[in-house]
């Protein structure tokens, strides 16, 4: 049974976080200072982990993943 109908990847979220991230012009790095300025502790290593699908994205990072780039959380989940 594959648990994932929408890919191999762990999130739907990982691809537009990339492609918002790129068209914004920030590394990921940089993507990881601005959660970081919300307060939340994350690393240049786990935003790659979540664009290539290697890591799930959770409710909350969803949340602040759309504040620091400037969208509804919704438009991070569309394909």
């Amino acid at each position: 049974m594959k648990l994932n109908p929408y890919g191999e990847g762990c999130n739907l979220a990982g691809p537009q976080v990339r492609t918002l991230r790129m068209e914004r012009g920030l590394s990921q790095e940089q993507l990881a200072a601005k959660l970081q300025l919300q307060g939340y502790s994350i690393g240049q290593k786990a935003v790659s982990r979540m664009e290539t699908g290697d890591r799930v994205v959770t409710d909350y990072e969803l949340v602040l993943l759309a504040q620091a780039l400037g969208v509804s959380p919704l438009r991070l989940l569309e394909r």
